[in-house]
């Protein structure tokens, strides 16, 4: 059973962008929040992208223990309904699924940093995403996420997209 609000991040193949936003949320948030990410199926890496790992233990945040999943795993009966689904890869919008218990939803599009080829390239890349995305996710963190105004959140979630 989930615990605290449950966040769902998505990008394509699950191996970069969701996986470091997934891994600095579950570090600010704590046991506020009960963290998932996801790709879209048939597009799921094997594994994690390296310079996701290397960009998280820059920060200090340990990576995940488990391998890159499918949305189809979180839209299961008896998989935890999200509060709020955040998409980082705009590309995957017209595809997602119905989400159950229709969550709030929000895209903060990232560049697909995993199709860069030069490996020092996308270190540096996922930095720079780990700094805007912490910068984000302090700010989420921070909302009166319990007994406020629902569509006032909602408002909120989506300008956090405009953050640099």
């Amino acid at each position: 059973m989930a615990r605290g609000i449950v966040v769902t991040f998505v990008s394509r193949r699950n191996s970069l962008r969701s996986r470091l936003a997934h891994a600095s949320l579950a570090h600010l948030g704590g046991s506020r929040f009960t963290v998932l990410s996801c790709g879209q199926p048939g597009k799921i890496a094997a594994d994690v992208h390296p310079a996701a790992v290397a960009a998280l233990a820059n920060a200090g945040i340990p990576p995940l223990d488990a391998p890159p999943r499918s949305w189809n795993d979180l839209t299961a009966s008896g998989a935890p309904r999200a509060e709020f689904v955040i998409t980082l890869d705009e590309s995957t919008l017209l595809s997602q699924p119905r989400w159950p218990g229709q969550p709030d939803a929000a895209l903060w599009a990232f560049p697909d940093i995993a199709a860069i080829s030069n490996p020092e390239d996308a270190l540096r890349a996922a930095i720079q995403m780990m700094f805007v995305l912490r910068r984000r996710l302090e700010l989420f963190v921070s909302l009166p996420l319990h007994g406020a105004d629902r569509a006032a959140i909602r408002s909120d979630l989506r300008d956090l997209a405009h953050m640099r």
